[in-house]
């Protein structure tokens, strides 16, 4: 655990007096209600996961920058703000600098989360969907900073695979390259975020919190600076049919390339496609897999406090 929190970071006093109490912390994104679920089921989503992290005995720490100031522990008040904020920026590690002179709120993405979390000592992190390697970046080199961060960070990282929109074959190599290890949580199958199998295999299952914990403790000890990828599956009574996602995919991406978008705009543009063009049926899944992290991050989290973490 980090000794010092820079002083540029706000933890709000919930966050601080759980970690010196070494109380189990789950760290949660705000991309997830700035930019990636529709109002007012953005605010009602954010404010229910912590609910769930409070009725698991842990303690929620929602991360996002608001107004230029990165800050590990929003308020209910600032967690309404930012997900009401129609100019709100969405902000990667390297944007974090940038809110000192802008001073505009943020929602922080999976890369400047896990960063922000380790810098006031927080060992887990729930999210729904990773970024990983876009279609086509062997020409535009589009990959997400969510995997060098991965790379860089000691945390675990519960999530329910990358983002459908992505190249998934592509993005495991990367996390490979990265020696990032990305484990199956009760399955042997790499999630594919609104369906349970992406079609590919991960590298090793783990069928306990403990034994999640044990595997963060061990890149610790040997000095491995990555940390731990957990790929845990949308129940599969809430996963979209996934014959149906794959032709909806397809008409994102043409729809996307349509209308000129790309960068960071991608994402959003391409989830809100899907979710129309399922009735918002892959909004239903998104929440219920996000649910179903934060329930599993709570449960980590205590293992780790168990373990002397």
């Amino acid at each position: 655990m980090p000794t010092t929190t820079p002083s540029v970071i706000r933890v709000g006093d919930h966050v601080a007096e759980a970690l010196a109490a070494r109380v189990p912390v789950v760290a949660l994104e705000s991309t997830i209600f700035t930019h990636g679920l529709p109002r007012p089921r953005n605010i009602e989503v954010a404010l229910e996961g912590e609910e769930i992290i409070r009725s698991a005995g842990a303690v929620p720490a929602t991360i996002g920058v608001h107004h230029g100031t990165p800050v590990v522990g929003l308020t209910a008040d600032e967690i309404r703000e930012l997900g009401e904020d129609d100019d709100a920026d969405k902000a990667s590690i390297r944007e974090l600098s940038i809110g000192a002179v802008t001073k505009k709120n943020a929602g922080t993405t999976i890369a400047a989360t896990a960063f922000l979390a380790r810098s006031a000592g927080i060992d887990v992190f729930a999210t729904g969907g990773l970024g990983g390697v876009h279609h086509g970046a062997d020409k535009t080199f589009d990959e997400s900073a969510d995997l060098i961060a991965m790379s860089r960070t000691s945390i675990v990282l519960v999530s329910s695979g990358a983002k459908a929109i992505l190249d998934i074959p592509a993005t495991l190599e990367r996390f490979e390259t990265l020696s990032v290890p990305v484990v199956g949580y009760r399955t042997n199958r790499y999630p594919g975020f609104y369906v349970v199998d992406s079609g590919y295999p991960v590298a090793a299952r783990l069928d306990s919190p403990e034994e999640i914990a044990t595997v963060l403790t061990t890149q610790r000890a040997l000095g491995v600076p990555a940390g731990v990828l957990v790929a845990n599956p949308v129940p599969e009574a809430e996963q979209l049919d996934p014959s149906e996602l794959d032709g909806v995919i397809e008409d994102a991406w043409a729809a996307a390339e349509r209308d000129g978008i790309g960068g960071q705009a991608s994402t959003p543009y391409l989830l809100d496609f899907i979710r129309r063009a399922t009735d918002g049926r892959s909004l239903d899944a998104n929440v219920a897999l996000y649910r179903n992290n934060i329930r599993l991050a709570c449960e980590v989290a205590a293992a780790l406090v168990d373990q002397g973490e």
